[in-house]
């Protein structure tokens, strides 16, 4: 117990003297969560609009009216024939244009279906399916409202079937993607800053040439491992602590679930991901080289395999399979829930499971590669 605490008090005034360091474990995650919590967003809205009005009657002036009168659509431009819709959407002007036919109020008037031309420029998969989406519920709204009140001017009954869904959003009402987003962005910054932390911390005794006398002290692996991740494990308790605080201020990110619950899915995460940063540098023989493969380590497969913007059951079954090893992908799963569904043990202990696997894992390859070199 008397090594442990000598190399825990040890590394502790290794990271006070390395005051930039600090700054950029603590204050660099709170950093980069203002700039993607602002920059990354599913969120489409004010999609520029070119209209075409062939008609050009009371009618389909009231209809683009009501089409217009929302935040998702921007009448950006009218045009004057069809041929300028190609040149529109070539230079990116517009994302679509709608095209209302001649005989617009007329068919209406007889009770026809009419049909109007939205042509969505789909170089962005996700935008266009999205516009599409939108302009199909609210043509259908409105057109049908515009029936219905012109019937009703002309003294016919309107007697239309109507189905009228009562939608209820739970977990996010305001439908806000920051609020998706941004627990996710909290799990990948902070498997950035453990596992860069602590990769570096013995491979940084190597460098110094310190780690042979530590290799022929009566130091055991796990006291020297132990010593050098729980620093670390404070300094990310304190920056789990700011960035959720920024995401309360910044995006209305409420913690809705336990606190409990958070605080045993984050030092299981840590537990995890710290881990992975001793495995890391027991492996390597330079900084360089241990932050290179943490960096490669952590983010790219923080990003695409964990379920951030990509959801994991519709990747092919080999990738699924290889997310079984990503240390993020169960933090942000229980992250989502605990902050957005308050969610209870139930439903989180098989993220919990995953993360303490995976971490045991990785201490026990750690540990049996420190041994295997003294």
């Amino acid at each position: 117990m008397r090594r442990f605490f000598a190399i825990l008090k040890k590394e502790f005034r290794q990271v006070r003297r390395d005051p930039l360091s600090l700054g950029m474990l603590v204050f660099l995650p709170a950093l980069l969560l203002i700039m993607y919590g602002y920059a990354l967003s599913f969120d489409v809205r004010h999609v520029a609009v070119g209209v075409l009005d062939l008609d050009r009657s009371q009618v389909s002036r009231e209809f683009l009216d009501s089409l217009f009168g929302n935040p998702y659509f921007d009448r950006a431009c009218t045009l004057d024939r069809q041929a300028e819709a190609e040149d529109l959407l070539n230079r990116g002007s517009v994302r679509c244009v709608l095209t209302i036919p001649r005989d617009f109020a007329a068919g209406l008037s007889r009770g026809e279906e009419v049909s109007v031309q939205a042509l969505v420029d789909a170089s962005d998969a996700t935008i266009a399916g999205t516009v599409i989406g939108y302009l199909d519920l609210l043509v259908s709204r409105t057109s049908q409202r515009v029936r219905i009140e012109r019937l009703a001017r002309a003294g016919l009954a309107a007697d239309l079937p109507v189905v009228n869904p009562e939608v209820r959003v739970w977990f996010n009402p305001e439908l806000q993607s920051a609020r998706f987003l941004v627990p996710g962005l909290i799990a990948i910054l902070m498997m950035l800053s453990a596992v860069v932390a602590t990769s570096l911390s013995i491979v940084r005794e190597k460098e110094r040439e310190t780690m042979e006398q530590i290799a022929v002290s009566p130091v055991r692996p796990l006291e020297l491992i132990l010593g050098k991740t729980l620093p670390y494990v404070a300094i990310c308790l304190l920056t789990m602590t700011l960035v959720l605080t920024l995401g309360y201020v910044l995006f209305g990110v409420v913690v809705r679930g336990s606190f409990l619950w958070l605080a045993v899915a984050t030092l299981l995460f840590l537990f995890a991901a710290l881990g992975l940063g001793v495995l890391i540098s027991t492996i390597t023989q330079s900084q360089l080289m241990a932050f290179q493969a943490a960096a490669l380590l952590s983010i790219l497969p923080s990003i695409l395999l964990s379920g951030l913007i990509f959801p994991i059951r519709n990747m092919p079954a080999v990738v699924q399979a290889v997310t079984v090893l990503v240390v993020p992908k169960y933090f942000i799963s229980a992250l989502r829930k605990i902050i957005l569904k308050a969610a209870p043990l139930e439903s989180l202990w098989q993220d919990f499971l995953g993360m303490f696997l995976l971490g045991l894992l990785f201490y026990t390859l750690a540990i049996h590669k420190t041994r295997k070199a003294s």
